[in-house]
């Protein structure tokens, strides 16, 4: 297994080496709002990519990989998967992440000025699609949420691609209604339509989770795009107000609430904080230096959902307190770095490349952050997936697009710093 990974990983090197060829010459910007580029090329010399940020995100790859395998392998004695093999979750999240590299490996390919033209196209496909999966004998449900959509052999859940395509129609907005500043209301009215929009689709799922992420990636770019502070905050308190009526509105989101803050009594024990309580068993059992890899007992039908909403919990019990650690060290790294790319592009003039670039570090930092909360008993049960390492294949899918969408903004980052043309 690792000397295939190691192929696949040099394959994965020489294809983006020649991708970045200094054969191969991209229009230069000239300034302006939106971004316009010159008709001119220039060829520019070799400058690669990010290959640290690369190999972190293989890392939480493989981990995840492992720890999916580790958490699913005995759920086929449960009767409600018996007709599954112990190797059933492995193998499809392998073919979920081998798709994902390809696509990425496309998405690479893609100029950042493409990604801004195709922005808002890819905002109304998002909207189609929610409201598509909401139709019946077509949005196929599971535990009473109507989420995904069946393509066969594998389930599409197209809140995954809002997430990505709200990133990228924000960042364009922005860019395009640069004064803001002076009209504030009037400019970001239409985008403020356009989340609220993308939340009720998502809460008639229902999918909360999901419209929180989208909000907070909406809200982020709108203070990288130049609101001051006072009207970022309004915003904020409007949107926390939002939030905070949707829970007193409906009883089992307060039940949720109520469960979070006390999982242990006996009325909530068994219900809605029964997920939280065998989440602190686990991660209650690692200790310092965890159980040893497979040695979980919370996985074995104790904790619901262990290889998908609730792995970090068996990593905490497996690999203890050193491996939840090292997880949060590894996100923050992450986060810290996709915020750099986009900081060293917004300095280029590149505004919506940096946009993005930032969107997704928020994005990638903010999800994470929830779901650790959530395991940690931190955070009332959201429903979200911690990034690349959680079983998924929309998750894995637009993640890694994400992650190839930053690694181009770097690559012509790097491009116009050593005097070539992007």
């Amino acid at each position: 297994m690792s000397a295939w990974l190691q192929n696949l990983f040099q394959w994965f090197s020489t294809r983006l080496a020649s991708a970045t060829s200094g054969s191969s010459a991209l229009p230069v910007r000239l300034g302006g709002g939106r971004g316009s580029f010159s008709t001119t090329t220039q060829p520019a010399q070799v400058r690669g990519f990010d290959q640290p940020l690369v190999w972190v995100v293989a890392s939480l790859l493989l981990w995840g990989l492992v720890m999916v395998y580790s958490a699913s392998i005995a759920m086929p004695d449960n009767p409600r998967f018996s007709n599954y093999t112990h190797t059933h979750f492995l193998m499809r999240h392998v073919a979920s992440i081998a798709v994902a590299f390809v696509a990425a490996l496309l998405a690479f390919q893609v100029p950042v000025q493409t990604w801004e033209k195709a922005a808002p196209w890819l905002f109304v496909a998002s909207l189609i699609l929610l409201i598509v999966v909401l139709i019946p004998f077509i949005g196929r449900g599971v535990n009473g949420a109507r989420r995904w959509i069946s393509l066969g052999v594998l389930n599409f859940q197209p809140s995954e691609l809002a997430k990505f395509a709200v990133l990228l129609y924000a960042s364009d907005y922005m860019v395009r209604k640069m004064d803001v500043k002076e009209h504030f209301f009037k400019a970001v009215s239409p985008m403020a339509l356009a989340v609220a929009i993308v939340g009720l689709l998502l809460l008639a799922e229902p999918d909360m989770g999901g419209f929180l992420v989208i909000a907070v990636i909406a809200m982020g770019i709108l203070f990288l795009g130049g609101v001051n502070a006072r009207m970022f905050f309004l915003i904020a308190l409007i949107l926390v107000v939002a939030f905070a009526l949707m829970i007193a509105l409906s009883e089992w989101r307060r039940e949720r609430i109520f469960a979070y803050l006390d999982p242990w009594s006996e009325k909530h024990a068994l219900g809605k904080g029964y997920q939280l309580s065998h989440s602190l068993i686990a991660i209650g059992r690692g200790e310092i230096f965890g159980v040893g890899l497979g040695g979980s007992v919370e996985k074995l039908h104790w904790l619901p959902e262990a290889h998908t909403d609730f792995l970090l919990a068996v990593i905490g019990e497996e690999f203890g307190l050193v491996g939840v650690l090292l997880v949060i060290g590894l996100f923050l790294w992450l986060t810290r770095r996709i915020m750099h790319i986009g900081r060293q592009a917004v300095a280029l003039d590149r505004v919506f490349a940096g946009l993005v670039a930032q969107g997704v570090g928020i994005w990638m930092g903010f999800q994470a952050f929830i779901n650790m909360g959530v395991n940690l008993g931190a955070l009332p049960t959201k429903g979200l997936t911690l990034p690349l390492m959680s079983y998924g294949g929309s998750a894995i899918l637009v993640n890694l697009i994400a992650i190839a969408v930053v690694l181009r903004i770097d690559y012509e980052n790097r491009q116009l710093m050593h005097g070539g043309r992007v």
